[in-house]
C-alpha cells in the first residue's frame, strides 16, 4: 500500500528559530510522522533571522521564479531548503525580499508588529501551495500550525479547489496561543476578493483580528487540533460549537501518536 502523503506547513520551526511551543511541533512532528511511515513535506517562511550559512540553506531554481500577484503588485517567489540531517528531513522555505528579508519574524524589535502581516500570511500560503503544485506532489493531509498558515485552507477550498493535484485530502488547522494583537489591515478582505475568495466568507474579517483570522481558517478545514494548553477563549468556544473532529491538546509525550492516529480516522 502507498505511504500516506503529509504537507506539514509551519510559522516556526527549530533549530531555524528559537524554541517555543510551536517551533518544537513545526520540528519534531514531521520526523514523528515521518518515521511512523508517512511521507512528509515541511514548509516555514525565511524570516530574515535565519541565518543561511550556519543553516545551510541554498536556493532551488527550478522551483523559484515564480511572480505571485498581491494587491495588484508582482512578488517573486523564491524557493529554499535545508535538511536536518539528524532527521533526515528537508525544510522548504518560502522567501521574497520585500517581505522576509527584516531580522524580526512578525514583530519589530520594539514588539510592534508589522503592518503588512496581512500579506505576508498571503504571500506564505499561495507561495506554498505553487511549490507543492510545482513539485507535483499530492498531499492526503494538509496540516497548517499558526496563524502565519491560516489562509492556507482558504486558498485551497476557493481557488485550488478544481486542481487535480487537490483532489481527495483533508486540511487540519492547529490552533495556538500565538494571537497577534495589531488587526490586519482593513483591506485585508479586498486583497482575498480580488483573488476570488467567495464573498460570503469574508463577512467573518470584517474585523480581520486573530478571533476571526482563525475562525476564517477553521471553516475551510476538515478537523481542528488545539495546540497549546490554553488558546483563546473565544476561539476554544467557537471550535466546541462546530460539527467537526477536533482533537484536544496533547501532551509532549503522547501528541505524535495522538496526531498520527487523528490522520488516519481522517483519511482511512
Amino acid at each position: 500500500m502507498e505511504s500516506k502523503k503529509v504537507l506539514f506547513i509551519s510559522q516556526e520551526i527549530t533549530p531555524y528559530l528559537g524554541e517555543t511551543k510551536l517551533s518544537k511541533i513545526g520540528r519534531y512532528l514531521p520526523q514523528g510522522i515521518q518515521e511512523k511511515g508517512k511521507e512528509i513535506r515541511t514548509f516555514m517562511p525565511r524570516y530574515g533571522s535565519i541565518n543561511e550559512r550556519r543553516n545551510q540553506l541554498h536556493e532551488v531554481i527550478r522551483l523559484s521564479g515564480m511572480n505571485l500577484i498581491i494587491d495588484d503588485t508582482d512578488h517573486p517567489l523564491i524557493i529554499k531548503v535545508a535538511s536536518i540531517q539528524s532527521a533526515r528531513m528537508q525544510v522548504y522555505f518560502i522567501d521574497n525580499e520585500d517581505y522576509f528579508q527584516r531580522k524580526h519574524t512578525v514583530a519589530d524589535a520594539s514588539g510592534k508588529e508589522f503592518e503588512d502581516n496581512d500579506e505576508r500570511a498571503l504571500f506564505f500560503a499561495r507561495g506554498v501551495i505553487e511549490t507543492v503544485k510545482k513539485l507535483r506532489w499530492a498531499p492526503d493531509i494538509v496540516h497548517c500550525h499558526g496563524w502565519m498558515s491560516a489562509l492556507v485552507p482558504v486558498y485551497l477550498r476557493n481557488i485550488y479547489n478544481d486542481d487535480p493535484l487537490f483532489h481527495n485530502y483533508k486540511i487540519v488547522y492547529s490552533v495556538y496561543n500565538n494571537d497577534f494583537k495589531t488587526p490586519f489591515r482593513p483591506t485585508f478582505a479586498d486583497k482575498l476578493r480580488f483573488d476570488g475568495i467567495d464573498g460570503e466568507s469574508l463577512k467573518l474579517i470584517k474585523t480581520p483580528d486573530f478571533v476571526n483570522v482563525s475562525k476564517l481558517a477553521i471553516k475551510y478545514s476538515d478537523a481542528v487540533i488545539i495546540g497549546s494548553e490554553e488558546i483563546n477563549s473565544e476561539l476554544h468556544k467557537h471550535i466546541r460549537s462546530l460539527n467537526k473532529p477536533v482533537l484536544e491538546f496533547q501532551d509532549e509525550s503522547q501528541y505524535i501518536d495522538a496526531y498520527n492516529d487523528f490522520y488516519d480516522s481522517l483519511h482511512p
